[in-house]
């Protein structure tokens, strides 16, 4: 909005009018911006459901290893980080970018469907939302956006021609942008690969384009699923998933950023993608919402996000990360997320497994992950993992996950350069 009343006003020769047109100066403001509505209205929103008592209490204090309470703390904060996130987007956003759109689009429709689970848990159902009800939400968005990537004409990349020039390898970027189903693949010289060249026994060109674009929607469809639930498992202790969707949100920044900059994408050798720079600036107001969530989110927490939070959080990072071509570094920058999941799969498999010769096994103490550092082991059960001896406290599993992925994200960013 702002973006469109300086370009207006820049005509008249007002001094500064035109620093809103850089995207730094408005990615910026809207990190500040989204920091500060999300401290100002989490105190004003927890006051509200306490005065509702829309509340829920985070664990039974008598399994909790330290005895911790928490009791009538209100949960479904995640409205905060979505109203911290969209008010500065639409401030400094330019909202006839179809990534800034969709984003938008993101951040609303999975915020609306965590809003439903969490409505239903605290009327009383602790299952909250059918599951299949959730997952058929999931697909169906990750259509829409596969689909959307697919006709839109802003959506197209500009790749890299590599050159010798004397005695140095030169990139450059093909003059004409087109559609593209490339994306990065880690870790290998020539990085990207096509969807469409999986098909290369196809023999008719068309037909071989049009699975090429089938197959990156269910990739895409895939990746949104598995992020957004992986991020509503990690929200599972204070400051916990908030934080580490900071740390994956900045690192995604970086990389859009490139992606959005020929000269970078040209240096590092990435696809250059036009108009993704707008991504930085909802990014901005994505880490700055979490970090202000944060000041009343970190243990102990006076509000949980709840699954209003966490879907959206998941969808807004998988969805990202499909626009910039770099769906398949899930794996590493989401590591957290991808473990989380995982821990869930492998204990209900092995739970099966014990259960049908009539005895408990468990592969981890309690599954998700991080809940297998603050329990004990119950007597009677195998475990598969029995490390470590003694407990954790919340805080400080919070912090290590943290930690790691900073790792995580270190090596997702080295991987421009590593091949």
């Amino acid at each position: 909005m702002f973006y469109y009343l300086t370009q207006l006003l820049d005509e008249f020769d007002i001094p500064g009018m035109g620093m809103l047109t850089y995207v730094s100066f408005r990615s910026l403001m809207a990190l500040i911006l989204s920091l500060i509505v999300s401290m100002w209205a989490g105190e004003y929103f927890i006051k509200y459901m306490r005065r509702k008592h829309y509340i829920e209490d985070a664990r039974d204090p008598s399994i909790d290893p330290y005895g911790v309470q928490k009791k009538g703390v209100p949960s479904m904060g995640g409205v905060v980080i979505v109203i911290a996130v969209i008010i500065p987007a639409l401030l400094f956003g330019k909202l006839s970018n179809v990534y800034m759109l969709l984003l938008l689009a993101t951040i609303l429709f999975f915020s609306f469907l965590g809003f439903l689970d969490d409505k239903i848990k605290l009327g009383g159902n602790k299952d909250g939302l059918k599951p299949r009800y959730k997952m058929l939400g999931q697909l169906a968005f990750g259509t829409i956006v596969g689909v959307t990537l697919w006709l839109s004409p802003q959506a197209v990349v500009r790749e890299n021609v590599v050159q010798e020039i004397g005695d140095k390898e030169v990139v450059f970027h093909k003059s004409k942008a087109r559609k593209s189903t490339v994306t990065t693949v880690p870790f290998l010289k020539n990085n990207n690969i096509d969807y469409y060249e999986l098909f290369d026994f196809i023999e008719n060109g068309k037909v071989k384009r049009a699975c090429g674009w089938i197959f990156f929607i269910l990739v895409t469809t895939f990746v949104i699923t598995a992020v957004s639930n992986g991020a509503n498992l990690n929200d599972g202790m204070d400051g916990m998933c908030a934080g580490n969707a900071a740390i994956i949100g900045t690192a995604l920044g970086i990389l859009a950023y490139v992606s959005g900059h020929i000269q970078f994408a040209s240096y590092l050798n990435v696809m250059y993608i036009p108009g993704s720079e707008e991504i930085v600036v909802f990014l901005c107001a994505f880490v700055g919402a979490l970090v202000g969530f944060l000041w009343y989110n970190a243990y102990p927490a006076k509000v949980f996000m709840g699954d209003t939070g966490s879907l959206s959080i998941g969808g807004v990072i998988a969805v990202t990360a499909v626009i910039i071509h770099k769906e398949l570094l899930m794996p590493v920058l989401c590591g957290i997320f991808l473990m989380e999941s995982v821990s869930v799969i492998l204990q209900v498999a092995y739970a099966k497994k014990g259960n049908a010769r009539g005895e408990k096994w468990r592969v981890f103490k309690r599954a998700p992950f991080h809940d297998h550092y603050r329990h004990r082991m119950e007597p009677g059960v195998k475990y598969l993992l029995k490390k470590p001896d003694g407990l954790l406290l919340e805080s400080m599993i919070t912090t290590r996950f943290w930690i790691v992925t900073v790792l995580l994200a270190a090596i997702t960013i080295i991987t421009l350069k590593i091949r």
